[in-house]
């Protein structure tokens, strides 16, 4: 059997549809396989009765260089979050703003109690530096544990219990902050650079974004991989079926890849369970993120009314909010009924102190339970350089090579492309 496409894709996460794209530009063919009936992986969005249901709770950061030059942000329609967070600290609510971005804020983020004067000031230092280093430095520094790099800056355990660890906990998915230092920086530096926004229509826009662009036919969804055979560019598909390819791209997430070839390496995955609530009434009316800096007991690590961001996130007069919340749960992947049934009265009881007795008329739509949200990147896995190419005409991509973010995903789909084409021009000169 001669191949019938220059490369087979498994998966049409972001990473996928990257090396997708950039092989399209080159003239290669390529199929899709994706195990699910829609494109995206974890960047997918689904419409329930009017509502858009990201797959957990997910931002787009425009300064994203790589995001920047794939995407086309105008048509996506992004909204934006205000900068900074309205932090709870069991009692009140403050604000956290950034006022090189909205000077008006200034007076009242110098006299709040969320932090010290020194901890404001090393925030302003913290945010000069990253500004001043270029994507290059930070990724060629010494990696450290978040934690570990906000101690050595001298931040108080106040300031890092009640905005570090819910903010980038919630990013890193980890509110242990035991993540990369590295990608602290890194993200902290694409916020000040630019903005935090969401499509209109749901993060999954993106992913709808680049498969638009790609020729008809090549993807096939509900495909999906029992194996490969590396040395046939093979793959075997669990109805039977193989496609043969002259190379092979495994842009699933680490998991899954790993399963497929001891040639990937791994890296543990973060949790986390999404909760989506309806409300006639919206707690608050800006769009801002809302982070749990309390010591008390309490599942939301942070919540969003998302309608305040992109009105059409819900049918009108009504608000769609999100929360998040980290960490294991009975059942690992699988979100048990029981433990969702008790989650969602924890979580309304929580919200109700924060917010009232509004919170009473919540209706809860749904919960995803992400198994493999986020690779887990801790010190010292960014130390290592990771190649797209793992193996004769065998290739992997994916945020776990990169690094975990929607830049890291684009890029390493880039990489896998550029790879697999230098390689099958050597092949064909010969």
């Amino acid at each position: 059997m001669e191949p019938i496409y220059d490369a087979i894709i498994v998966g049409s996460g972001l990473a996928g549809l990257s090396c997708a794209k950039h092989l399209a530009k080159q003239g290669f063919s390529f199929l899709i396989v994706e195990a699910e009936d829609a494109v995206g992986g974890r960047v997918r969005s689904d419409y329930v009765n009017g509502y858009t249901l990201d797959r957990g709770f997910q931002v787009l950061l425009t300064a994203y260089p790589e995001a920047a030059s794939t995407l086309d942000y105008k048509s996506l329609d992004l909204k934006p979050f205000m900068p900074g967070a309205l932090i709870n600290d069991g009692k009140h609510f403050i604000r956290l703003s950034d006022p090189f971005k909205d000077p008006s804020c200034l007076l009242s983020m110098m006299v709040s109690n969320i932090a010290s004067l020194a901890d404001k000031l090393r925030v302003a230092y913290l945010r000069q530096k990253v500004m001043a280093s270029t994507i290059e430095d930070i990724f060629s520094q010494p990696d450290k544990t978040i934690l570990q790099s906000l101690k050595d800056a001298g931040f108080s355990d106040t300031m890092i219990n009640r905005f570090f660890r819910p903010f980038f906990g919630g990013i890193t998915l980890d509110n242990t902050l035991s993540g990369s230092s590295r990608m602290f920086e890194f993200v902290y530096k694409m916020m000040a650079e630019g903005q935090v926004m969401i499509p209109a229509g749901g993060m999954g826009k993106i992913s709808q974004q680049l498969a638009c662009e790609l020729p008809p036919d090549s993807i096939r969804l509900n495909c999906q991989v029992a194996s490969i055979d590396q040395d046939k560019s093979q793959v075997n598909l669990t109805n039977g079926e193989t496609i043969l390819g002259r190379s092979i791209v495994l842009a699933t997430d680490g998991a899954n890849a790993s399963k497929l070839t001891s040639a990937v390496e791994a890296p543990p995955s973060n949790m986390a369970t999404c909760l989506y609530f309806s409300a006639d009434v919206a707690p608050i009316n800006e769009p801002v993120l809302v982070l749990n800096g309390a010591d008390q007991a309490g599942p939301i690590n942070n919540l969003a009314v998302l309608t305040n961001v992109a009105k059409a996130y819900a049918p009108a007069g009504k608000h769609l909010i999100s929360v998040t919340v980290l960490g294991q749960s009975p059942g690992g992947a699988q979100l048990d009924q029981s433990y969702e049934k008790q989650l969602i009265k924890d979580v309304m009881s929580q919200a109700k102190s924060w917010f009232g007795g509004q919170v009473e008329s919540w209706q809860h739509l749904k919960s995803y339970r992400i198994a493999n949200a986020l690779p887990n990147q801790s010190p010292p896995w960014l130390e290592k350089a990771r190649p797209v190419r793992i193996g004769k005409a065998l290739y992997a991509c994916g945020d776990f090579r990169e690094n975990a973010s929607i830049n890291g995903a684009l890029i390493s789909g880039r990489k896998a492309a550029e790879a697999l084409v230098s390689d099958l021009k050597v092949a064909i000169c010969k």
